[in-house]
């Protein structure tokens, strides 16, 4: 990825010097610096919102509710993981956040959730099968209110930036039941094959 960064870069300034274009070159590299540290401020907020709120949810038992509520959805998702291990608290923190659109928030509880279900590993250097359908369903992430992705747009003057919300749950809907039966095929084929 570094490599691609740097031969982006050095396109762009071989290209600016070869059209005569480095005060453009310049003037875009000044204003999209603030920009980016802008966005970078007020993503940070959210996150902090959400982060806040979870650490308030799981202290007041209401993740817990909520885990027991998807404790047969949990239990079909990842079958091998035990009653009540901290990994499920993690995770479920993971999917409400990520319903609730607040991905980059999300991520601190996805990574703590990989840490416990690394406890359960037998072979270290191996990604287990829970493991493996815990990323699955984070990166598809089934989104009721993107939220982060509303204040963009009400950022860069959506005249209505709620009115993605149908079609982001339906789309999300889709990717994320795809993604998992497609998880759930691969796993039974490598069942097969170790057998």
């Amino acid at each position: 990825m570094a490599k691609i960064w740097f031969y982006m870069i050095v396109i762009g300034i071989v290209g600016s010097l070869a059209f005569n274009n480095l005060g453009a070159l310049n003037g875009v590299i000044l204003s999209e610096a603030s920009n980016a540290i802008e966005f970078a401020i007020s993503l940070a907020g959210i996150m902090a919102i959400w982060m806040g709120l979870m650490n308030i949810a799981s202290e007041a038992g209401l993740i817990e509710k909520i885990g027991n509520k998807l404790g047969g959805v949990m239990k079909a998702l990842f079958p091998k993981i035990p009653k009540g291990h901290k990994s499920i608290d993690y995770m479920v923190m993971n999917i409400v956040m990520n319903m609730l659109g607040a991905g980059n928030g999300a991520t601190a509880f996805g990574l703590k959730a990989m840490d416990e279900l690394q406890t359960l590993n037998h072979k270290k250097d191996t990604a287990t099968d829970e493991m493996i359908m815990f990323l699955v369903v984070n990166i598809s992430s089934l989104q009721i209110i993107p939220f982060t992705i509303i204040k963009l747009r009400m950022d860069m003057g959506s005249v209505n930036p709620s009115e993605i919300i149908f079609t982001t749950v339906f789309s999300t809907l889709i990717t994320t039941f795809v993604a998992i039966g497609t998880c759930r095929l691969f796993q039974k084929r490598s069942r097969r094959k170790i057998r």
